[in-house]
């Protein structure tokens, strides 16, 4: 018990010597490379397109495939028999279509106030 361990007053990143029983702290793990930032391009860009409208092709030939039976749709007066995935299809293109025309109004009206908006800040200033 005679031996002191020389205070630490260095801030510096080395390790603590051993101690006296000869144990000593882990050394800190190294520091990891900086990775590059992965670049988009183009081409990375459309191949991942293509990938994604091959597999929702593939999906939706399953589908049609696994509902081809034929039902009857009656809609606005009209009667149809037509196939299980035709009739769905045909409603989820609708409502897609439904969408985007609603969202085009809303970014048309938004257009619309901030030209306004600027306008009224140009002809103040």
């Amino acid at each position: 018990m005679s031996e002191q361990a020389a205070p630490h007053t260095s801030s510096t990143s080395t390790p603590p010597p051993p101690s006296v029983n000869g144990s000593a702290p882990p050394p800190p793990p190294p520091a990891a490379a900086p990775r590059r930032p992965r670049l988009s391009t183009r081409i990375s860009s459309m191949r991942t397109g293509l990938v994604v409208g091959v597999l929702a092709l593939i999906v939706l030939v399953i589908f049609i495939i696994q509902n081809a039976r034929v039902v009857q749709v009656s809609f606005l007066g009209l009667d149809l028999r037509l196939s299980l995935a035709v009739a769905l299809l045909v409603a989820a293109i609708a409502g897609a279509l439904l969408m985007a025309a609603a969202g085009t109004a809303r970014i048309t009206q938004l257009r619309r106030i901030i030209r306004r908006d600027r306008h009224r800040g140009s002809a103040k200033g």
